[in-house]
């Protein structure tokens, strides 16, 4: 609503809100008011509808939640930025230039978000945790395979690339729209970069399986740091705050490489003589994990029993 309110002074009082397909030229048209209000009202209908059907689907549904309203959010201030570019500075809104270009632009990069949004929600949906046990290590009975999984976020860190991501788009769509130049578009990119950056390092996901760790950033799951079951020379618990290790994100400092996302217990291990630490929580369960599956080579009563 906010963007063809704001340029209302170099938009005519109908905006050509529709377009011939091969001609380009407009064919349809609405009051500035409407033209605000109809994507909004659009926007409620579509998250009103997703909030439904996911209350009624539940955790599975999630994927195409984050989907669904991600491709709505995409397509609906795209087109909105096109229409008020296609109208700006035209007195009537027959003389508005052709938006197709850019409305298939915006709904091709709304595709991709919407196909972001069902992979990132769908990571982690049926992940299986080990049994709880009290000690460092776990016997592992032959023929079984454990798999542990712990994740962690940030709320500040994801607040932070909120704004920062606000920021970015808000800029976007003002120079999509032709509200702004090329050179205030420049000064958007920090704030696109912060943004990516800060929601990568806001969120991890620890796993241990018999390969090994893999510790995933972020709401795809990307990067990924791996190491391999035998690389892994051991494992532990160690309390650490964010004041140790310099800060929240991804730290490196005299502790080695710390994941700081909250404070408390961290996963610690120790590869090539370097440390690396995440801030998960049951990280007793894992480090018992990880220290029986480098038992399993010979020095411990799990590897008897396997064998």
């Amino acid at each position: 609503m906010a963007l063809p309110l704001a340029a209302s002074g170099r938009l005519p009082d109908r905006l050509a809100t529709h377009w011939e397909g091969l001609s380009g030229a407009p064919d349809g048209s609405m009051p500035l008011w409407a033209a605000a209000v109809f994507p909004a009202l659009i926007w409620a209908v579509l998250a009103l509808a997703v909030a439904l059907a996911a209350r009624r689907a539940g955790v599975s549904a999630r994927g195409w939640v984050a989907g669904a309203l991600l491709f709505g959010g995409v397509a609906l201030a795209g087109a909105q930025a096109s229409i008020v570019r296609a109208n700006l500075d035209r007195e009537d809104w027959r003389q508005a230039h052709s938006a197709t270009g850019w409305v298939v632009g915006v709904f091709a990069a709304a595709a991709l978000a919407g196909v972001g949004g069902v992979l990132a929600g769908r990571r982690g949906v049926g992940d299986v945790r080990g049994p709880v046990v009290e000690g460092p290590r776990m016997d592992i009975p032959g023929g079984e395979r454990l798999v542990w999984l712990s994740r962690a976020s940030n709320a500040w860190l994801r607040l932070i690339a909120a704004g920062a991501g606000l920021v970015a788009v808000a800029g976007g769509l003002a120079g999509l729209g032709g509200l702004l130049g090329p050179e205030w578009l420049l000064l958007m990119a920090p704030f696109a970069f912060a943004c990516l950056v800060t929601l990568v390092f806001s969120s991890v996901r620890a796993r241990v399986t018999g390969r090994g760790l893999e510790v995933a950033f972020g709401p795809l799951g990307l990067p990924v740091r791996r190491w391999a079951a035998d690389e892994i020379e051991s494992a532990r618990v160690e309390e650490r705050t964010a004041g140790q290790v310099g800060g929240w994100g991804y730290r490196l400092n005299g502790l080695g490489t710390t994941v700081m996302l909250r404070g408390g217990e961290c996963l610690v291990i120790r590869s090539k003589g370097k440390d690396f630490a995440v801030s998960v929580d049951d990280a007793e369960r894992g480090a018992a994990l990880l220290n029986s599956l480098g038992g399993s080579r010979g020095d411990s009563p799990g590897a008897r029993r396997s064998g």
